[in-house]
């Protein structure tokens, strides 16, 4: 059955799952850290963060550009094959464009966004080279 397509003895919709979650981490973490840095705090609460105004707009942009991975973690789970590579590709694409196009230049952030990406890629991988499920499964 398609539910069930295993590759090197796990479930891939659960392989796919957990690096979404390892991703999320990722991102929450580099946040934290980049908030701790001195300074960062003042600066966003002067109305300004990394030379962009900050707006309800900004804020909302981010919070759906976030809300990919979160939802990735799910929908990896539950989409059929088809749909589930679909949704993976260009769920990772548009990540890996938002960490890379809006991350910082503190070495931490550097860590973090390569751990990220390297995750996505092979979500991206997983998902390319998903095996169709045999007759009769």
């Amino acid at each position: 059955m398609e539910d069930k397509v295993k590759v090197a003895g796990i479930d891939v919709r659960l392989r796919l799952s957990t690096l979404w979650v390892v991703v999320m981490f990722n991102m929450v973490f580099a946040d934290i850290l980049s908030f701790m840095m001195p300074g960062m705090l003042q600066e966003v609460m002067t109305g300004m963060a990394g030379g962009l105004k900050v707006t309800q707009v900004m804020f909302l942009a981010f919070a759906g550009l976030l809300e990919i991975p979160i939802a990735m973690v799910f929908l990896s789970r539950v989409l059929g094959r088809k749909a589930n590579r679909i949704a993976n590709i260009v769920a990772g694409v548009v990540t890996i464009a938002f960490v890379v196009g809006g991350g910082s230049a503190y070495l931490h952030y550097y860590l973090f966004a390569g751990m990220e990406v390297a995750c996505i890629l092979v979500i991206i991988w997983w998902s390319w080279k998903w095996p169709r499920p045999a007759q009769g499964d």
